[in-house]
């Protein structure tokens, strides 16, 4: 089963394993460390994760280790550019009322 993308990192806990092992490949236990839960529900977000094609894992010896996909990320952000040009502009055109108003109270 195919999960949206956007459902899977609206979780927290999901984000934050993404800043985790977008630093470093990362073990089950290892991350599981970091979180005030099981080692089962980290297994069950990365599931989660794998489904989406938002990290990818690796057999070293006896070991599983997780890591980012750059790629799938690159298309998040690629989708998010368009409302951050659009904020952006907003930003700016709200910038510009507010020193009209500064300028014309002075």
């Amino acid at each position: 089963m195919r999960r949206d993308i956007f459902q899977a990192i609206a979780d927290p806990t999901r984000r934050a394993i993404l800043v985790l092992i977008a630093a470093q490949a990362m073990t089950p236990n290892a991350l599981a460390e970091h979180f005030d839960t099981t080692r089962q529900a980290v297994s069950k977000h990365l599931k989660i994760l794998l489904e989406c094609d938002l990290i990818r894992q690796e057999q070293k010896g006896r070991e599983i280790y997780y890591q980012l996909e750059i790629d799938k990320m690159k298309e998040i952000d690629k989708w998010l550019e368009q409302f951050r040009q659009l904020w952006e502009t907003r930003f700016s055109q709200l910038d510009d009322v507010l020193s009209n108003l500064k300028n014309n109270k002075s």
